[in-house]
């Protein structure tokens, strides 16, 4: 886990810790851009498999943003299209606006940013001076508070679902308060179950002065079952293990997301399934299986 450092971006820590680990496969889980700092899951060889479960979890973040300016980029970083007086918008105004927010709400990406359109990503369209239609997206702000007002600065904490373009909220509050806003300074202090007191820099990074993490940490809450030596044995020979193949029996819902266990070994991530059609190949459906375990 790293913190990684403004001006850097995701892909670049990404290259800094194959040259520090000496392994090629290696991802990240939810892109930070270059203005951004904090917390940037990193996953290596084996553990690049558990990174869709990191993506899948909640974010907190410290964000900064200026009102009575709009940019294209929806950051300070880009052109400026807008400007307004906000000297008279109250706290009271920020607040009452901030917690209209909270909730399920629908948000519209940026075209600054990493999807893709027909294989492109939508920021070279963007750099272009071309914007395309964007499909509105549901998102869950779990809170949203404001932590300060300095002038037309304000700081705000966000938790929220994955998918959450923070300055994109940040604009869109502006647009609510009627002066326009743009996000200034970006920084994920939380990533499910790991928080920013938790990362390395990379300095530290290079400097090798870090100990991976355990790969179970990526799947923080998930049930674990122990399987059996029979178990095992099934799950090395591509067969899912049945209920009888496992050590404890934990209660567990249909179709339930579940960690195969040998020891403190992962073997498997695997959905419990005791009705599928096939029932000679056990109990579980594998999604993701180790044979060595990792």
């Amino acid at each position: 886990m790293i913190d990684k450092p403004q001006g850097m971006s995701s892909h670049a820590v990404v290259q800094r810790v194959r040259r520090a680990c000496k392994v090629r496969r290696v991802g990240h889980a939810g892109t930070l851009d270059p203005l951004a700092t904090g917390v940037l899951l990193v996953g290596v060889g084996q553990c690049t498999r558990l990174i869709e479960y990191l993506m899948a979890q909640d974010k907190t973040y410290r964000a900064t943003m200026k009102l009575g300016l709009v940019t294209d980029s929806q950051d300070i970083t880009g052109q400026v299209q807008q400007q307004h007086d906000a000297s008279a918008v109250t706290r009271q105004q920020i607040e009452d606006v901030c917690h209209q927010f909270v909730g399920q709400i629908e948000q519209i990406p940026p075209m600054f940013s990493a999807l893709k359109k027909d294989g492109v990503p939508l920021y070279r369209l963007a750099r272009k001076g071309v914007e395309i239609e964007r499909q509105k997206r549901s998102i869950s702000i779990e809170s949203l508070v404001v932590e300060a007002v300095e002038g037309d600065e304000i700081t705000i904490v966000v938790a929220c679902s994955k998918g959450t373009y923070i300055r994109t909220l940040c604009h869109d509050i502006g647009l609510e308060l009627g002066c326009g806003a743009c996000m200034t300074s970006l920084r994920r202090t939380r990533s499910g179950a790991f928080d920013e007191t938790m990362a390395i820099t990379v300095d530290q990074l290079m400097a090798g002065e870090f100990e991976p993490l355990p790969a179970l940490d990526a799947l923080h809450g998930m049930l674990q079952v122990q399987l059996a030596e029979q178990g095992v044995s099934r799950l090395r020979d591509g067969i899912p293990p049945r209920q009888g193949d496992v050590s404890n029996a934990p209660t567990m819902d249909a179709l339930q997301t579940v960690c195969l266990m040998h020891d403190n070994t992962l073997m498997a991530i695997a959905q419990y399934d005791p009705e599928h059609e096939l029932d000679e190949r056990g109990d579980y459906k594998l999604l993701k299986v180790f044979p060595q375990g990792v």
